[in-house]
């Protein structure tokens, strides 16, 4: 079929009209939300929010009008390392301390890609795709990583948020327009050291603006709180590192980001690094070792069995309800309502661009039963007016299209596996569906 022609029109015309079931979805579409009408009741059965595994997790976080979801994921893995030590009821991280220093290295990231590749011509792919992309909230748990272990954190309450850390597009597009401006001032200046002095110069200007934005982020707190006790406490002179290291005591080197990603271009047991995905010059790159779907699954298990909630990334975007608090694939029947196969495989949407990660969360328990899972239960970080106070239901088979990536402590990894990682890292193409979260 070259082009569309009249004739075409009117036989498919035809053949629509003659149909009863396009003429009940017209009808019904032309006051109602698709999602509605595809709704499958059945499936309420299967989406219930009871697990036989479950670890006690806090109450849930809110981004709000912003995608630091993956620090939000990565800080609520912290806080509770810090209720279970001290016997808290309720506490946060403060995901604005680790914000600010993200925006912050990641600028200089850019910039210093920019850099690499600014004698390059000005639609050389990989230049675009960086600069049409910019600073954006999005992240890795690598990222997360980095940022932690190079300034620590602190509590909530001692670098609240703000109104710009709460609603970010403002201040990322005003970072944005100031890093292109770098680039487009570097690129016509020929000495090394001169483009690294101007360099320097955005980078304090980037500084002061984060400031503004954010608040100065504190070099020393005290860690003041009443446990379920109701016993009073609090430490003084704290610094960000000391509280990483003495309060919280985790290693975050012990983690391991597991990936499910079918697809021919990533032979499974083997790591993968995504270029020019990064925020801290001198942290670690982004490590993902691909495993197939019921190996990722076991590991998960395992850890939750543990307990320990496991950080994950998914696509939040497909099967899902809000307010019901459910992602579950078979529970919106598009098919029946457009007469149509619109069914993918999970390779065949990552080739397609159909589907990729775009949301980090926790995940806190899982139904199992004759031996499989059947659902999960998730921390969401959109606050705790939606689903079950925050919390959702996702079904296995939901799990198996669209999850993505799980961090797994390398102490439930076999030996294989941990050889597995020490192989020579392939890198991934900037634009590679694994790196997406970061936008």
């Amino acid at each position: 079929m070259k082009k569309i022609t009249q004739e075409f029109l009117e036989d498919v015309e035809k053949e629509y009209l003659n149909n009863p079931a396009h003429t009940i979805a017209r009808r019904a579409l032309n006051k109602n939300k698709i999602s509605s009408l595809v709704r499958v009741s059945e499936q309420n059965e299967f989406t219930r929010n009871r697990f036989n595994i479950e670890v006690k997790t806090l109450p849930a976080s809110n981004q709000k009008a912003s995608g630091r979801c993956w620090i939000f994921a990565g800080c609520n893995i912290l806080r509770e390392i810090v209720a279970n030590r001290f016997n808290l009821d309720n506490f946060e991280i403060s995901q604005n301390f680790v914000a600010f220093y993200d925006k912050l290295e990641k600028c200089n990231y850019l910039m210093e890609s920019i850099i690499e590749l600014v004698r390059k011509d000005k639609d050389d792919r990989t230049l675009c795709f960086l600069l049409s992309n910019g600073i954006e909230d999005g992240g890795q748990w690598d990222l997360f990583v980095n940022i932690v272990s190079k300034y620590g954190v602190c509590p909530k309450d001692a670098f609240p948020e703000t109104f710009q850390s709460s609603n970010t597009r403002e201040i990322d597009g005003i970072l944005n327009r100031y890093v292109r401006k770098f680039a487009f001032e570097a690129r016509k200046i020929k000495n090394k050291k001169e483009i690294s002095e101007l360099e320097e110069n955005y980078m304090r200007d980037i500084y002061k603006i984060l400031c503004s934005c954010f608040g100065v982020p504190p070099k020393k707190f005290s860690f003041e709180y009443i446990n379920k006790n109701k016993e009073y406490y609090k430490w003084n002179n704290i610094t960000p590192l000391e509280f990483l290291h003495d309060y919280i005591k985790i290693d975050l080197g012990n983690y391991i980001s597991i990936i499910n990603s079918p697809t021919d271009d990533k032979p499974f047991y083997n790591p993968y690094t995504v270029k020019y995905l990064g925020n801290v010059i001198e942290g670690k790159k982004v490590l993902y070792l691909n495993e197939e779907m019921p190996r990722l699954k076991e590991l998960v298990i395992e850890q939750l069995k543990n307990g320990e909630p496991v950080w994950f990334g998914s696509d939040c975007s497909k099967s899902g309800d809000k307010e019901d608090g459910i992602w579950d694939d078979l529970s919106f029947d598009v098919d029946t309502l457009f007469q149509i196969d619109s069914d993918m495989s999970k390779e065949a949407m990552l080739d397609m661009r159909n589907s990729a990660m775009n949301h980090a969360m926790v995940l806190t328990g899982v139904n199992i039963e004759d031996g499989k899972p059947t659902k999960w239960k998730i921390q969401n970080s959109w606050g705790e007016d939606h689903a079950f106070k925050g919390y959702y239901v996702a079904t296995d088979t939901w799990f198996d299209r669209y999850v993505y990536q799980a961090v797994i402590n390398k102490m439930f990894l076999s030996d294989l596996e941990n050889n597995d990682i020490k192989k020579k890292v392939i890198e991934l193409k900037p634009w590679d569906p694994m790196g997406t979260l970061a936008k």
